[in-house]
């Protein structure tokens, strides 16, 4: 028995529907929600629409970012780092959701798809700390 995970179903269903018109999409979609039902994957489809959406920005050099910071980020500041995204994660756009989380000293804590860059005050001291500590 082979298992298929959730990011393979969204990747071969963006493969399905990429390039045909809305027409044979609709009997693509049909068919992928059968395919979904028959496999016991419908408790699974919001997952799979995450993932498909991470897939079609993808394939659109998109990339979204999550920026928690102590305070509004200036425009200087969005653009060096929609700047240095774009350079390390090799996209075109670079989307900034930011939020201004009171609860951190300074700095910010980024989050790119799984992964969190903590560039927060805390952080810093804390390896400080364990640095002085060793």
């Amino acid at each position: 028995m082979t298992i298929i995970s959730n990011n393979e179903i969204a990747r071969a269903i963006y493969g399905e529907l990429k390039d045909k018109h809305t027409s044979a999409q609709k009997e693509s979609l049909k068919k992928v929600v059968s395919f979904l039902d028959r496999k016991h994957l419908m408790s699974k489809t919001s997952g799979i629409l995450s993932l498909l959406e991470k897939v079609i920005a993808e394939e659109a050099g998109m990339l979204t970012v999550r920026v928690r910071s102590a305070r509004n980020l200036g425009e200087k500041m969005r653009t060096h780092l929609r700047t240095s995204l774009k350079k390390c994660y090799s996209v075109k756009n670079v989307i900034l959701k930011e939020e201004v989380d009171e609860r951190l000293l300074g700095g910010m804590r980024l989050e790119v798809n799984d992964e969190v860059i903590d560039l927060s005050m805390r952080n810093k001291i804390t390896q400080l700390q364990e640095y002085l500590t060793r």
